[in-house]
C-alpha cells in the first residue's frame, strides 16, 4: 500500500468529508505514529499508525446514503459554529459522527425539503457535479403575482453576479393569499439561486421546498424524518451500476 494524503485516508474510512478532515488536522486532532499531523502529511496504513482523537483509523465503513426531509431552521452542514441544529442532529446516534455521513449539496437554513446525506465520495461527486445532469425540483411560494414576462425571464435564466444562469423550468401551479405557487426544475444549484432570482424579479420567496433530487422524491416522508434509499433508487443513482 502506498502513502496517501491524510484527508483522503480519513474520508475513505468514512469518518468525515475531505474538507472536514482538513479542519480536524488544523485542530491538532489527527496524529501519525504519535506525532500531531499537519496539512500535506501522508501516511501508509500498512505501516503507519493513523489516529483521530486518539482512536485508530480503521477500514472503510459500509457505504450509507439516506434521504432526509429537512425542516426550516436546520443547517445543511455537519457542524455549525453558531450552535444551530444541523441535519446530522436529525439522525439516530448510529448514523452520527463516525459514519462519515455528510450533506450532498446545499439547501439554505430558511428552506425545507429533500436533502441527501452520504459517506460515499463517488456518489457525492456524481450527484453534485453539473456534468451529470441530476435535476432538482422545487415548490416555491413567491410574493405577489408574477407577470408572464417575469416568468419567461426566469425560464431563460437570470444572470447572477455577472454570470449567466442556466434555463429553468417554471410552471405556475396556483395563486392565493400567500402569493403564487411555482414549480421549478433546475440543473444547477448556485448559492441561494432561487431566492436571489425571485428577489431580482420583484417577487420575493415566501416558502421554498425541494421536493425531488433527480429520481428521488420526498413523497409522504414527514419533515424531520429520514429513510434509506431503496435498492431501485440506489441503482438509478449509483454511477458504478
Amino acid at each position: 500500500m502506498t502513502a496517501q494524503r491524510l484527508q483522503k485516508l480519513l474520508a475513505s474510512a468514512r469518518l468525515c468529508s475531505r474538507r472536514r478532515a482538513e479542519e480536524l488536522i488544523l485542530q491538532g486532532r489527527v496524529t501519525v505514529n504519535g506525532s500531531v499531523a499537519r496539512l500535506g502529511d501522508q501516511a501508509d496504513l500498512s505501516s503507519d499508525r493513523l489516529e483521530l482523537d486518539g482512536k485508530p483509523v480503521g477500514p472503510p465503513a459500509a457505504s450509507i446514503t439516506v434521504l432526509l426531509n429537512k425542516p426550516r431552521g436546520v443547517i445543511c452542514s455537519c457542524h455549525d459554529p453558531e450552535g444551530r441544529p444541523t441535519v446530522l442532529d436529525l439522525l439516530p446516534p448510529e448514523l452520527g459522527e463516525g459514519t462519515g455521513l455528510h450533506p450532498v449539496g446545499r439547501l439554505d437554513g430558511a428552506s425545507r425539503g429533500a436533502v441527501l446525506l452520504s459517506n460515499d465520495g463517488t456518489l457525492t461527486l456524481h450527484l453534485t457535479h453539473p456534468r451529470f445532469g441530476h435535476r432538482k425540483h422545487y415548490r416555491v411560494w413567491v410574493a405577489g403575482e408574477p407577470s408572464a414576462a417575469a416568468l419567461e425571464q426566469w425560464r431563460r435564466g437570470v444572470p447572477l453576479d455577472g454570470q449567466p444562469s442556466q434555463p429553468v423550468g417554471v410552471k405556475e401551479l396556483a395563486r392565493g393569499r400567500r402569493g403564487t405557487l411555482l414549480e421549478l426544475e433546475m440543473g444547477e444549484g448556485r448559492n441561494r439561486q432561487i431566492r436571489r432570482t425571485a428577489e431580482l424579479l420583484g417577487y420575493p420567496v415566501r416558502d421554498l421546498q425541494r421536493v425531488a433530487i433527480g429520481p428521488l422524491r420526498l413523497g409522504e416522508l414527514p419533515e424531520g424524518r429520514w429513510r434509506h434509499l431503496s435498492p431501485e433508487e440506489w441503482r438509478e443513482l449509483d454511477p458504478r451500476n
